[in-house]
């Protein structure tokens, strides 16, 4: 019975992870960062980012500059300079 629920849990998980998309853009007027979620999903679990179910993250400024983003990035090494992220 263990073995069976491992065996569903590694299929929802390899399910939800292939299901994301692998890159995503946010368009700025200081330049476009580009977001890869396959680069991040392989440093880290997604509750992370995702709350209880993994589903699609709204991003904006604040988010982005706060606890979403920039937060995380200084915790763990990321890139954390506005060029760094935002390129024209």
């Amino acid at each position: 019975m263990k073995k069976l629920i491992v065996a569903m849990m590694l299929v929802a998980f390899t399910f939800a992870v292939a299901y994301a998309a692998d890159t995503v853009t946010y368009e700025n007027s200081k330049g476009t960062v580009t977001f890869n979620h396959k680069v991040h999903s392989e440093k880290m679990d997604c509750a992370a980012c995702h709350e209880g179910t993994p589903a699609k993250i709204v991003v904006d400024k604040d988010a982005a500059h706060g606890a979403v983003c920039k937060d995380c990035h200084k915790k763990d090494g990321g890139p954390t300079k506005c060029n760094d992220c935002h390129k024209k």
